[in-house]
């Protein structure tokens, strides 16, 4: 089952695995059984407080371990604060949540410095965004001046309080959300802050059984704080760690490029991915195969995090937008008019 399955996926190539004695790997069996180990103990976390959003699960997992950060949209109600309080509660890190509003301002989010009479000096007093996990609640809320200082942090892992540059604790994730129904008062979020969310998903309302078993679970009311602390910051980092070590074929590098070098040749894209498109793609899907107990990346680990990692970071044009294409749609066109690499022969 794909990680984010596209909703009309088009037809391609069916992808060519390579063969086990070309299939070099750095990874140890003892690394791949430890990955598979924090793996399953997280799932088992979200197991108690989620249920559904098989997708929203996977996705906070792979950008966590990838060391990257996450942009959530969906209409409220659907779970978004519990998944993040369930990853830092299970992961036994510091979680601080932000509603973000017009009038946040970048000291209400990183800190300032406030003058102590009794010493004559100044202290620093840090905000709440240096935490291991922090949730940004609407994040298109906040103002432009607010969103820079977000940038920064999410950028450099460190942030600057009075001429002090201050590191961020380790592991550092932020998970944002948007609301995309409601545009009143919002500000639209700038590409360059788009593109520093490694992946971007999209909720969409449970099913009919779905939701019976969440009305089934009602008379708990705060499951999340239920769950308790399985690992520790060190256990991310060494699968991080891990993940980095997974084989790439030269082939599949070639196919995360020609993937991301599609976007910036279409008629129909204004703004194509970044470099920063490729990398991100080429850290979730060592993050996959990690993940799915194999020291190789195959072509279905790319195609299978595509959409994700790269429509949020491509613009249409008005026409293709005024026709009825999504980022998403045009991601599942490319995977299959990009041919799918035979690795490995």
């Amino acid at each position: 089952m794909a990680l984010f399955p596209p909703k009309n996926p088009a037809p391609a190539p069916a992808p060519i695995p390579m063969p086990a004695a070309a299939r070099p790997t750095t990874l140890s069996a003892e690394d791949i059984a430890r990955a598979r180990n924090i793996g399953s103990q997280i799932r088992g976390r979200f197991a108690q407080t989620l249920v559904g959003q098989d997708n929203l699960r996977e996705s906070l997992i792979t950008t966590l371990v990838a060391g990257g950060h996450i942009l959530i949209e969906s209409v409220p109600g659907l779970a978004k604060t519990t998944a993040a309080q369930t990853l830092a509660t299970s992961v036994s890190g510091s979680f601080k949540r932000v509603q973000c509003t017009p009038d946040l301002m970048p000291s209400d989010l990183v800190g300032t410095q406030v003058f102590d009479f009794a010493t004559q000096k100044f202290s620093t007093q840090i905000g709440p965004i240096h935490a291991n996990f922090v949730l940004l609640d609407e994040i298109n809320r906040s103002n432009a001046k607010t969103q820079s200082a977000m940038l920064e942090a999410m950028a450099e892992g460190a942030t600057t309080i009075g001429g002090q540059r201050i590191a961020l604790p380790k592991p550092f994730m932020v998970i944002a959300t948007q609301n995309p129904i409601e545009q009143l008062g919002t500000y639209k979020l700038p590409e360059a802050q788009m593109d520093r969310f490694l992946i971007k998903t999209t909720i969409g309302y449970p099913s009919h059984d779905v939701s019976v078993n969440i009305l089934k679970q009602v008379n708990v009311i705060d499951r999340a704080s239920t769950v308790h602390a399985v690992l520790t910051g060190n256990d991310v980092l060494r699968m991080r760690a891990i993940s980095e070590t997974v084989h790439l074929d030269d082939a599949i590098l070639e196919y995360i490029v020609r993937l991301v070098e599609a976007t910036r040749h279409n008629e129909r894209i204004q703004v194509g991915s970044s470099m920063r498109g490729a990398l991100a793609l080429t850290r979730c899907a060592r993050v996959w195969a990690a993940s799915n107990n194999r020291g190789y990346v195959v072509p279905d680990d790319v195609k299978q995090l595509a959409v994700a990692v790269l429509a949020h970071r491509i613009t249409l044009t008005a026409e293709a937008t005024f026709a009825g294409s999504t980022p998403e749609l045009m991601i599942e066109q490319i995977l299959g008019n990009v041919p799918v690499p035979t690795v490995g022969t």
